[in-house]
């Protein structure tokens, strides 16, 4: 069978929320089943596993490359390769870091693609690249300080990024974050702890407005 991949571009916004049934804290039967029927040629049940976490997938290419139409086209490929590698998934292991981990190292080469390609502009135009941002046209307080978080993290390392997305905006356990990083759950927690630090620099250098707002 093809890897037929059926992303619900409804679904695709980055910034949904995802409801509590979606989230999976390890393999539950109902999913090992399902990953086994897909290995068989199931469709009906690949298309069930897509939809559980499709949004997961695209949340993390968003926020890690900041384009949506960039991000959807990492989705689609994350979800086509990880069909392909059912075979030599562990369903003793929750299948979600493991579709994030390969998004994450599919995001990582984009970006290298995408700094060679601003690097060869660069280099003919003879000026530095600028990469648009996200508009965002909400002028209330609350969407205000999430776009400007937003902004401070992008100013992060990936690692520190990615660290950030996987702990708080995908709202993953410490050992679902070290299975999706590909580290261990201690150094979550140091990696973790020095990335909020980087960013609480960043928004008191950068951001200091929202500082101020959030000592209201």
């Amino acid at each position: 069978m093809q890897a037929t991949v059926y992303l619900n571009q409804e679904n695709l916004s980055g910034t949904r929320q995802v409801s509590p049934e979606t989230v999976v804290s390890g393999q539950t039967a109902q999913e090992a089943q399902l990953i086994e029927q897909a290995r068989q040629g199931d469709e009906v049940a690949w298309a069930k596993l897509v939809a559980r976490h499709q949004d997961a997938v695209f949340r993390l290419a968003f926020l890690l490359l900041g384009n949506p139409d960039d991000a959807q086209d990492v989705a689609q490929d994350a979800l086509i390769r990880a069909f392909y590698a059912l075979d030599s998934f562990d369903t003793t292991r929750s299948l979600r870091p493991w579709l994030l981990r390969i998004t994450s190292n599919l995001v990582s080469n984009k970006r290298r693609s995408i700094a060679r390609y601003l690097a060869a502009v660069g280099r003919w135009f003879q000026k530095e690249a600028v990469i648009a941002e996200p508009d965002f046209q909400d002028s209330q307080v609350q969407q205000w300080e999430a776009q400007t978080v937003w902004q401070a993290v992008q100013r992060l390392s990936q690692p520190d990024q990615e660290i950030i997305y996987l702990r708080f905006f995908l709202e993953l356990s410490v050992a679902e974050t070290a299975d999706a990083a590909g580290i261990a759950p201690g150094t979550v927690k140091s990696r973790l702890h020095r990335a909020l630090r980087r960013l609480r620099q960043v928004i008191a250098q950068h951001f200091p407005d929202l500082q101020a707002e959030r000592m209201r």
